[in-house]
């Protein structure tokens, strides 16, 4: 394997050498590129100060997405185009939408204004997860002191809507043709393996990069406490908040086995290396309240690297799509060298950040099953902000009713727990229970009875245990305002 990384930025190939797997392309960009316009604002993927477009050749076109440099290992950026705000100005001219900021007053300290810029610059030129609201295009960019009126006003300008129109060869002056050929000239057919030492401290490190399920199997029999990454949001912070780089990691983002999406008319199978981006069409028609979740959790730059299941192998008691998975009664298809098996993914979770998983095993992907026609579903997030915040609690309950009868019940929460649960003392209450208020509310003091959750900072005990029941009570009124309320006649747009 080379020992080296090639990725593409302002027309040229650039080759770094033997990188630390534990640098972020921020870092490398302020330190080794000298492009300071990208900011740390947050080092942890929230601000949206870093953001940078990164492109990839998919189905014949130059595929961009908006991601946090800030938590991104440059090592990633392998085989990649990269885009950041020096990119956008052709010489002293600025890009519309750098001009139009400038007009509209939409930038007062300026430490935020290239994060802003390069969100909008990505979704006039229709760049992954953008075709969505203007304010949830830029829920993953923060300003402290000019507020969001103004820049709400430039992502409405006509003058930025048609930029990409006036700019169809992109901001590095080169059509998709020239950066497809660009980006098959660095591509690889087989995996990259990068080793770095410490001059000093003769601190050891090594990333790896298969390109086949083979390669992947190899490398966790030689390496079985490898760090398995897929979008490296997690990992990323690790790195850049707390300097804390695995010693061996394997990126999983190369394997296109484990990019596939399958829809049937049973079931939704969700590969191991799906973004979040890719998945919310799929995931919003299931259901809309599932596609409105992943809105909220993550912003648009979070989407462009998160995976499903990286959310579900990372094993935190608030990943907000566990309760709702297990909802929804999805299995994890867990492979090894040799064999698959098939785990529900509500027996998944063991104990805090343990899983059912054994040494040479990966979640290969989660099948979620389809919703009964006859099943009222509802997912709710409960945080201090709206956007882009660890929940308190997360709630996500789907009664099946029948002639005013409750015949199926599945109630589950996250953030209440070491793991995330499942209330079946409460489920229990409901199932073959008639449909009416006194049920629902029973339920509900069933569930405060069932359940004792945590105090931690962000909640105390009594609130998560009285939210947590205010959610099943409000299954009655949801309900009536709707007798067929399953929630898929409008799709979330992508």
């Amino acid at each position: 394997m080379p020992a080296a990384i090639r990725f593409l930025f302002d027309g040229k190939i650039c080759e770094v050498p033997r990188p630390d797997s534990g640098m972020t392309l921020l870092q490398f960009l302020r330190e080794r590129m000298r492009k300071t316009g990208t900011k740390e604002g947050c080092a942890e993927g929230d601000c949206g100060a870093c953001t940078v477009l990164v492109g990839e050749a998919r189905a014949g076109k130059v595929h961009w997405r908006s991601v946090n440099a800030c938590i991104l290992p440059v090592a990633m950026l392998d085989g990649r185009a990269l885009m950041t705000v020096e990119c956008l100005s052709d010489g002293e001219k600025l890009h519309p939408v750098q001009q139009a900021m400038v007009d509209q007053n939409a930038s007062q300290c300026g430490f935020c204004t290239p994060g802003f810029a390069m969100s909008i610059v990505a979704r006039t030129m229709g760049a992954a997860g953008t075709d969505i609201e203007p304010k949830d295009a830029i829920a993953g960019n923060l300003c402290r002191c000019t507020g969001y009126g103004p820049i709400l006003a430039v992502m409405n300008l006509k003058a930025c809507l048609v930029a990409n129109g006036d700019r169809k060869q992109n901001a590095e002056g080169q059509g998709d043709g020239a950066i497809l050929q660009a980006l098959s000239d660095i591509g690889r057919k087989n995996g990259l393996a990068l080793k770095w030492r410490d001059p000093v401290t003769q601190t050891q490190r090594q990333w790896f990069l298969p390109r086949s399920i083979d390669e992947l199997m190899k490398l966790m029999a030689r390496f079985p406490k490898a760090r398995l990454v897929a979008g490296a949001t997690d990992v990323g912070v690790e790195i850049a908040k707390f300097d804390n780089t695995p010693e061996t990691a394997i990126f999983l983002g190369e394997l296109r086995a484990l990019q596939l999406i399958e829809e049937t008319d049973s079931e939704l199978r969700i590969g191991a290396c799906v973004r979040l981006v890719d998945a919310l069409g799929p995931l919003s028609r299931l259901s809309n309240e599932l596609g409105e979740l992943i809105l909220r959790f993550g912003a648009v730059q979070i989407r462009n690297s998160a995976t499903v299941v990286g959310n579900i192998a990372n094993g935190s008691p608030v990943g907000d799509l566990l309760p709702a998975l297990i909802m929804l009664g999805a299995n994890l298809e867990i492979r090894s060298e040799d064999s698959v098996r098939y785990v529900p993914i509500e027996t998944y979770f063991i104990g805090y950040r343990k899983q059912d998983l054994v040494a040479g095993e990966f979640i290969q992907s989660v099948i979620i099953p389809r919703i009964s026609r006859n099943a009222h579903c509802r997912i709710t997030k409960l945080t201090k902000r709206h956007d882009c915040d660890i929940s308190a609690v997360c709630g996500a309950i789907a009664l099946e009713i029948e002639n005013d009868k409750i015949v199926d019940a599945r109630i589950a929460f996250g953030g209440m727990a070491e793991t995330p649960i499942r209330a079946r003392k409460t489920e229990a209450k409901l199932v073959g229970a008639a449909w009416s208020r006194e049920s629902v509310f029973a339920a509900a003091d069933e569930l405060i009875n069932e359940l004792t959750p945590i105090s931690d900072a962000r909640a105390s005990s009594a609130y998560r245990s009285d939210m947590a029941a205010n959610l099943v009570r409000d299954m009655w009124p949801a309900t009536m305002t709707s007798r067929f309320p399953l929630k898929t006649a409008k799709p979330v747009s992508v």
